[in-house]
């Protein structure tokens, strides 16, 4: 795996890893990190079959087996315990950690996430799928900010999303990864075992998300004990791009209670 990590403020500082959605790359956490660094020792990560790392991934692919790739990047970067923060499918790594490790983990923040998947969001996939499968991949591009951006932020951007499609053109991690990477969030379900989720957790989702409903993050925070709740009014998917200034706010507020 091929990983970051970007010193904090002093040599003890924290350390909190960030694991990036479908896309899978570190470069998606641009607009956190100078507010992380501030006050933590940040790692960041390119997730297996994708930027970086690349490589093919292997038929049944789980979860699980991508939570242990963090597990491997946290060892590797001589870290023994960190605070997570995942997006949608990085936030499904996390929740598979708080639930088998989670003496290695501090805080979780979980953006965006569920504890199963949605039937509308099924449908948004098969949507996806069906472009990548039947018209190619620079559909599959073309479409994807539909799902991830407020149209009023895609509106104002346009420029940088012809620059993110062609990027994400040049390098796509391809078909058959992104259909493994798929199914495997795809066929994650802790719904029954939220109440064993013992870390300190920051559910925050936002309610115009197209691709995931809001009320799964409400299903999180309900399950998970003591958990906190921040429902952000606009932001899309990636609100963390789109609305960095108040997200990072609410992540390190929670991070320092």
């Amino acid at each position: 795996m091929i990983y970051d990590v970007l010193d904090g403020p002093a040599q003890d500082a924290e350390t909190i890893i960030l694991s990036s959605g479908l896309g899978g790359v570190a470069g998606y956490w641009g607009p956190q990190l100078d507010a992380l660094r501030a006050r933590y020792r940040v790692i960041t990560y390119d997730q297996r079959g994708c930027g970086r790392t690349g490589g093919d991934l292997p038929d049944g692919l789980t979860i699980g087996d991508m939570a242990d790739d963090l597990l491997a990047v946290l060892d590797a970067s001589g870290t023994a315990r960190a605070h997570i923060m995942g997006h949608a499918l990085g936030g499904l790594i996390g929740l598979d950690l708080a639930l088998r490790a989670s003496d290695r983990i501090g805080k979780l923040v979980l953006i965006n996430a569920w504890s199963r998947a949605d039937p509308h969001s099924g449908r948004c996939f098969d949507t996806r799928l069906a472009l990548l499968d039947h018209v190619g991949v620079e559909a599959f591009l073309h479409a994807q900010p539909l799902f991830l951006y407020p149209a009023a932020w895609m509106a104002e951007n346009a420029e940088r999303l012809a620059a993110e499609e062609a990027h994400g053109l040049a390098h796509f991690q391809g078909a058959a990864n992104i259909k493994r990477r798929i199914h495997a969030l795809r066929s994650f379900d802790i719904d029954a075992r939220l109440s064993d989720v013992t870390a300190p957790t920051l559910v925050i989702a936002s309610r115009d998300d197209l691709l995931v409903p809001w009320q799964r993050s409400a299903r999180l925070s309900a399950g998970i004990a003591g958990s906190a709740l921040v429902l952000m009014t606009e932001g899309g998917h990636a609100m963390n791009v789109t609305q960095p200034a108040p997200f990072n706010r609410a992540v390190l507020d929670f991070l320092a209670a």
